[in-house]
């Protein structure tokens, strides 16, 4: 479920849109020490594997994960016999438990031959050892940082990166716990970039260079497949729609959004009854369609001849995709398939991801209002999010409903991922704040954004990286975990300085 107040992750607590489905990534476990101690210090083992299973007892309790436990590595001959035990197991990440003290031959094998991310986690049981009665025992129980650079060190001499580190106690340690918990969201991102089918009908409006996308590369950095699809599979089920299943939904879109009279906006209306039953109906067909073809995602954009039912259908996705895109799907108007990814990585991270751009800079009181027409994540929103009939879709054909709302106050991160000149991508991260305020009433998202040190250098800094034009929207700060993502993409990330 999303909820609509704040939690520690950011996520929201009181239910207000049913997820699609919760995304089960593998992860592997498994612990490292040095065989020769065992005979040395009786019940030192057996102190190792328990220390193991609370580790493991924390990544159930605190994900949603499905964790394989492939036991304690303590000699060269385990490690050369978990190197396929571990391409078999179609991982999504792996956690190396540092119990104690470990050569690095247990480590080394097993880095070289593995492309799945590895973290090492050194969790201590004390806080500090007693002194007073400190023995080489009590040393070797929490000896769980000692391999720490004997590892790096290995890890670059077999040419591969460092990997990620967990440094802390395993028993009350908060920080410790959340970057457990990081981890396992980051699996879930992996797991679905992987084997996502992510549809795309139409193309980018014409003109917008930065939108065009090759799916071949998509597929070669992400993994996802991309589902070409046409508009006439829409348009098909919402001519096959019938009352019985449109009613409940015209019913469910009363309920979920607010129905104001117009404010300011000439081109803006109080919801009509007949863009009512048109965005109903669309709902229901659409949800069709991505059933049928066993979507994850989608990114569109097909104007279709005028006067046309296909332009109806075409043009009235925004009520329909932007509860859908809360429910965890995400959809991407003008065909803008960078940011549909954007918006999956942000939706499996747990932090939201709605379509964005910048609007309208506010040089009186130091933002920028962030927001877009067409598609929005509502699970984000800041209360309830507003339904007004539109006159004209700006720039767009077509009219109907338009979704109105902001971003919930606090801290935001910013996604663009944008191709570049040698055909890789690259993730280009911002963090900043969602303040309260009054918005354009026009049918359309927008949020207050605030960023450090100033909105006119910060923007310069951002165009700088040479972003899209359209990004992926999340609350809470979380850019470090999206560059390690990119990381693990073997892409290039930036995190848009914020400093003075």
């Amino acid at each position: 479920m999303i909820n609509n107040s704040p939690s520690e992750n950011g996520l929201m607590s009181a239910d207000i849109v049913e997820k699609r489905k919760q995304t089960r990534p593998r992860i592997g476990v498994f612990g490292v020490g040095y065989y020769k101690y065992w005979s040395q210090f009786e019940g030192l083992l057996e102190d190792m594997l328990q220390k193991q299973a609370v580790f493991i007892e924390k990544i159930q309790t605190g994900s949603y994960a499905e964790v394989i436990d492939f036991g304690l590595i303590d000699d060269v001959h385990k490690a050369y016999d978990l190197v396929p035990k571990l391409n078999a197991a179609n991982l999504d990440l792996i956690f190396c438990d540092m119990v104690t003290y470990a050569t690095s031959n247990t480590f080394g094998v097993v880095i070289r031959n593995i492309n799945v991310p590895i973290v090492l986690v050194a969790l201590q049981p004390d806080k500090a050892m007693d002194y007073s009665r400190a023995s080489t025992y009590m040393q070797l129980y929490n000896d769980d940082i000692c391999s720490l650079p004997e590892f790096a060190g290995v890890a670059a001499r077999m040419g591969k990166k460092v990997p990620d580190m967990i440094i802390g106690t395993l028993y009350d340690d908060p920080q410790a716990d959340a970057e457990i918990e990081e981890y396992c969201r980051i699996a879930a991102v992996l797991h679905d970039l992987k084997s996502a089918r992510i549809g795309h009908i139409g193309h980018p409006i014409e003109a917008m260079l930065d939108m065009h996308s090759d799916s071949t590369m998509l597929t070669a950095h992400f993994g996802a497949h991309i589902v070409q699809c046409e508009a006439h599979e829409i348009v098909t089920q919402y001519q096959n729609s019938t009352a019985d299943e449109i009613d409940p939904v015209k019913e469910r879109i009363l309920e979920f959004f607010d129905t104001p009279d117009p404010v300011s906006d000439p081109i803006s209306e109080k919801l009509r009854d007949s863009d009512l039953e048109i965005a109903a109906r669309v709902t229901v067909a659409l949800e069709k369609f991505i059933e049928e073809k066993k979507l994850d995602g989608l990114a569109y954009y097909y104007e279709g001849p005028e006067n046309s039912e296909t332009r109806t259908v075409m043009s009235n996705l925004i009520v329909g995709n932007s509860l859908l895109t809360g429910a965890g799907f995400p959809m991407c108007g003008e065909s803008d398939l960078k940011t549909c990814f954007a918006m999956l990585i942000m939706e499996r991270l747990g932090i939201g991801g709605s379509f964005a751009e910048f609007h309208p800079v506010d040089f009186k009181e130091g933002f920028v209002l962030v927001g877009h027409d067409g598609p929005h994540n509502v699970a984000i929103a800041d209360g309830k999010p507003v339904l007004r009939s539109l006159t004209k879709y700006h720039g767009k054909p077509g009219f109907g409903a338009g979704v109105e709302f902001k971003i919930k106050e606090g801290p935001i991160t910013m996604l663009s991922i944008n191709s570049t000149y040698d055909g890789k991508f690259k993730f280009v991260i911002a963090e900043g704040q969602s303040v309260e305020g009054p918005i354009p009433p026009t049918g359309n998202t927008n949020t207050r954004g605030f960023f450090k040190p100033d909105v006119r250098t910060f923007l310069q800094r951002w165009m700088k990286e040479g972003p899209t034009h359209h990004f992926a929207l999340g609350i809470g700060h979380h850019a470090k975990a999206i560059a390690k993502i990119a990381g693990y993409l073997n892409l290039e990330a930036v995190i848009v300085d914020l400093r003075e």
